[in-house]
């Protein structure tokens, strides 16, 4: 018969804190600024705008692209718009004015240049059909022959970010090389902002937390940190679910994602990523010195077992140690002729993290049997989409020898979606992918242990694939 020692399994969990000096350092080395080409040669008008790129990762400056991403576009919530969902933010000036370069450009388009109102016309309606457009600066190209082939010189730039008047450069005075002895002239370059909604819908897979407010997380849990060239909460999803999962913390399931301005200008997209979900109470850093932190959400991922964690069952007596085989939103089941062979503990030094975990294996070590332990209710699945099961296992229990034949078997729907077969061994990351029937007709099934050979399982979660 086993007898439950006070021997200590459990992990000690570091803060890991947001590194918020590192992602401010980052931010004002970067430049993010862009507009519209003048060679419109290379780049011509009307082109899809770009996915979404990484302009940095962990602090060290790149450009890549977000591979697997689910669309080119960035989606933004904002529903179709006409003229009259925008406003004037600034006017333009009939000579020596230049454009606007900021954060978030999307595309540009040359419009008719009948009248500057039927060219603003065609630009709103340019801006209203370019997914995540909220703001379009429209301006006169003079002495650029490149735009004289094109029949237009009234240049339309779209741009998923506001800007203002003082993000116009002074670029009017460049040459073009095709035209060594003239400078192009930027005429008329006014600035129009989407009066829509911007309230955003959550990526798929995720559910929106908090947000917008003005300060970014400073929580535990933390596993790095992404730029954006534009704010794309669904691009900070794909980078969440596709980071590598921390030995410690398991898989991404929280981001941060918020704007970064200077001086009243936009000038980072920061995507900040956690294994441990958290809410605005961690919401402690509105900015450093000239850098304000703006539009600030915290997404969720959402997991379709509840109380993977096991944390809703404790003890009636308070005394922090107890077991059973049912638990809240688990059942544990024996085979015929064995006893609590799958139960939920209440006692933290045998939890991975928090105060209760999973067992296989005879709590009283009566049998060899192994248990099966299940969630009592899986959450709404999609037919056909692939999900990926995450946990944590240890079989650290009764030492080296007895340990030897401790295994797991991850049972999708009865059969074998993955085993864990390690003999003795710490807290370790595991997950394995399997593919849903939907309505309601899946099953997940967690079977092993053999007393003396015990299996904890714990932090199970079941994540969406994008």
């Amino acid at each position: 018969m086993c007898v439950w020692n006070p021997q200590k399994i459990a992990l000690d969990v570091p803060g890991n804190l947001t590194d918020a000096s590192t992602i401010v350092d980052t931010a004002r080395a970067i430049d993010q600024i862009r507009g519209a080409p003048t060679d419109v040669s290379d780049t011509p008008p009307g082109r899809p705008q770009a996915p979404t790129m990484v302009t940095a990762l962990d602090g060290v400056i790149m450009l890549s692209n977000i591979s697997n991403s689910n669309s080119t576009n960035v989606p933004n919530g904002v529903g179709r718009r006409d003229s009259s969902d925008y406003e004037l933010v600034f006017e333009g000036v009939v000579e020596k004015d230049a454009p606007i370069e900021g954060t978030a450009y999307l595309t540009y388009t040359l419009v008719s240049n009948s009248s500057y109102e039927d060219g603003l016309a065609e630009c709103l309606d340019f801006c209203t059909n370019t997914d995540g457009c909220v703001f379009c600066n429209l301006y006169y190209e003079l002495r650029n022959p490149l735009l004289d082939l094109q029949k237009s010189n009234l240049k339309c730039v779209v741009f998923g970010d506001v800007h203002t008047a003082d993000e116009k450069t002074d670029y009017w005075n460049r040459q073009l090389s095709v035209q060594p002895n003239e400078t192009i002239s930027i005429v008329n370059s006014s600035g129009y902002a989407s009066l829509a909604s911007t309230e955003l819908a959550a990526p798929e897979g995720y559910e929106l937390v908090f947000g917008p407010i003005s300060a970014a997380n400073n929580a535990p849990g933390y596993m790095g940190f992404a730029f954006l060239d534009k704010y794309d909460e669904s691009a900070c999803a794909k980078l969440c679910d596709l980071r590598e999962p921390d030995l410690v913390g398991g898989a991404c399931k929280f981001f941060n994602i918020w704007r970064a301005v200077v001086y009243g200008k936009p000038k980072t997209y920061t995507c900040a990523m956690y294994y441990a979900p958290t809410d605005a109470s961690t919401a402690e850093n509105a900015g450093q010195g000239s850098l304000s932190v703006t539009l600030s959400r915290g997404y969720r991922r959402i997991s379709h077992i509840a109380d993977g964690g096991f944390e809703e069952y404790t003890c009636a007596n308070d005394d922090g140690f107890c077991f059973d085989e049912k638990a809240p939103g688990w059942v544990g089941t024996s085979p015929a002729g064995g006893n609590d062979d799958a139960t939920v503990f209440h006692y933290a030094p045998y939890a991975h993290m928090g105060a209760s975990v999973g067992l296989l294996g005879c709590a009283f070590g009566r049998d060899p049997y192994p248990g099966t332990l299940t969630p009592a209710m899986l959450g709404k699945l999609l037919p056909g989409r692939e999900y990926v099961v995450q946990f944590f296992h240890s079989s650290a229990y009764s030492g080296q020898e007895l340990e030897g034949p401790s295994f797991v078997e991850v049972l999708w729907n009865g059969k074998v979606a993955g085993s864990v077969h390690v003999g003795y061994s710490p807290w370790r990351y595991f997950e394995f992918t399997v593919k849903a029937l939907g309505g309601g007709n899946d099953t997940l099934q967690f079977k092993g242990g053999m007393a003396p050979a015990y299996d904890f399982i714990d932090d199970v979660y079941l994540f969406l694939l994008s």
